[in-house]
């Protein structure tokens, strides 16, 4: 019934127009200053990754994104942009293949590669919708590859609550109301009225919002603001 959800289409989407070839090789040329890793706990120092030299007139420019870019596509849909080392599936041919191509391409050897997935995607082989990059510099990347199968059509819908704590709190007021009207009027007394009902309101409100909390902690759930880039499963 519905289309499921490609990433790397919803990324150019958020990146808008593909950015002018003179002005993107402006931005990157002359970094000197290595990129910093962005998988580091807050209050942590980063560490430094490398900065990958290209031939820019070798460069699909359509497959270049800032990390705003990333960084909202990741919270929107609740996905993690990590290390390569921290996926655990092993890497499919096609896309060794490309960064293969790449490195011949422009004589080099990729480093810092880092990865677009679902959270689990981190600790066990699935089959959605990995994208792979490389630092450029200056806070942009390089897709290099896209590969298995696209997110599911309403994922996006399904992790709104966890993009943060005024979503979640909205759910569990409307998941409180619409519970409250399946309750049989009159079923606490003879008579029902308003009074019986926000009684029952505030009942069901402070029950599931004890179940989220305590699920919330016990799982070690945290918003996606952020996990999206944080390599700890509690954090």
């Amino acid at each position: 019934m519905f289309e499921r959800t490609n990433i790397e289409l919803k990324l150019d989407a958020e990146r808008g127009a593909v950015p002018d070839r003179t002005a993107l090789e402006n931005l990157l040329k002359g970094v000197e200053i290595e990129l910093p890793s962005y998988t580091e706990a807050p209050g942590k120092k980063v560490r430094p990754a490398s900065v990958n030299q290209f031939d820019f007139d070798s460069l699909d420019t359509s497959r270049i994104y800032h990390l705003d870019h990333i960084r909202n596509i990741c919270i929107d849909y609740r996905l993690r942009f990590l290390d390569l080392k921290y996926f655990k599936p092993e890497l499919p041919q096609e896309a060794r293949e490309a960064i293969a191509e790449i490195e011949e391409v422009h004589q080099t050897e990729l480093q810092g590669l880092k990865i677009i997935a679902p959270s689990r995607l981190f600790k066990l082989a699935d089959k959605d919708d990995p994208l792979l990059f490389v630092p450029m510099g200056n806070q942009y990347f390089y897709l290099v590859h896209k590969w298995g199968n696209d997110l599911h059509p309403l994922r996006k819908l399904l992790v709104w609550p966890f993009k943060s704590m005024v979503n979640l709190i909205l759910l569990i007021v409307l998941a409180s109301y619409l519970l409250t009207l399946v309750v049989p009027e009159g079923l606490f007394s003879k008579n029902g009225s308003q009074t019986e009902f926000w009684i029952i309101f505030f009942f069901v409100l402070k029950s599931v919002m004890a179940i989220a909390i305590y699920f919330g902690i016990a799982k070690g759930k945290n918003f996606n603001p952020a996990i999206w880039n944080s390599k700890y499963f509690n954090a």
